[in-house]
């Protein structure tokens, strides 16, 4: 799967916390990544809040989310190298530190980097991918993803010029339907009940799903 980097230009403005967290969901269920969604989101939240309290109301902003290897990265960058974000042991009634005290809590790392014109924060957060290009799941996943790459190649041959994130979950959707269904057939042309195998494969995945719930 591609996960490839994007950023967003934005005002920090108080209004803009909730879109951007709608953007992010919405990339993240795309790449795959349901499970970092809400962590996710909450360090969204705290990183521009952070500079709309630090910087200032209406600072150029951008956020840039993109893969590190198996995890997460979420940047925040801003012009003002001078107000540091830092990591402070803030009481419950400390108006200030919190915000970083909890991205620091949630996520698996987090630093600031600084350039000449600009400051970058950011964080990472684990995920459950195997690889980097990889899918969250378990093992059955993993072999269903290479099944469906094989099985796929000749339709992704054909769209590789329009491809996108969207075009790409769509075709793999596709692909998945067509295996199934051509599954379907190979049980039929020997001798077997299409609708038995349907309703086990069914059970199955719904006991894996459960137990899968279970661990988290």
């Amino acid at each position: 799967m591609s996960r490839k980097p994007w950023d967003l230009a934005f005002l920090a403005e108080p209004e803009e916390v909730a879109p951007l967290r709608r953007i992010v969901r919405l990339r993240l269920q795309l790449w795959g990544l349901q499970e970092a969604t809400d962590t996710a989101q909450l360090c969204v939240s705290e990183l521009v809040s952070n500079v709309i309290t630090h910087v200032g109301l209406g600072t150029p902003t951008t956020l840039a989310v993109s893969m590190n290897g198996t995890r997460l990265r979420i940047e925040v960058h801003d012009p003002d190298t001078r107000a540091l974000p830092t990591l402070l042991d803030a009481s419950a009634d400390s108006e200030g530190g919190r915000g970083m005290a909890l991205v620091g809590a949630i996520a698996d790392r987090w630093g600031v980097q600084l350039h000449a014109d600009r400051k970058v924060t950011w964080c990472e957060l684990a995920t459950s991918l195997l690889s980097p290009s990889g899918h969250t799941g378990g093992a059955g996943v993993v072999r269903a993803g290479a099944l469906l790459s094989a099985y796929g190649s000749t339709r992704a041959a054909r769209y590789a010029s329009l491809s996108t994130p969207t075009l790409a979950a769509a075709m793999a959707a596709e692909t998945a339907v067509d295996a199934i269904t051509d599954l379907l057939h190979w049980l039929q042309a020997h001798g077997r009940d299409v609708d038995e195998a349907l309703e086990r494969a069914q059970t199955h995945f719904e006991a894996e799903a459960c137990a899968r719930e279970d661990r988290l």
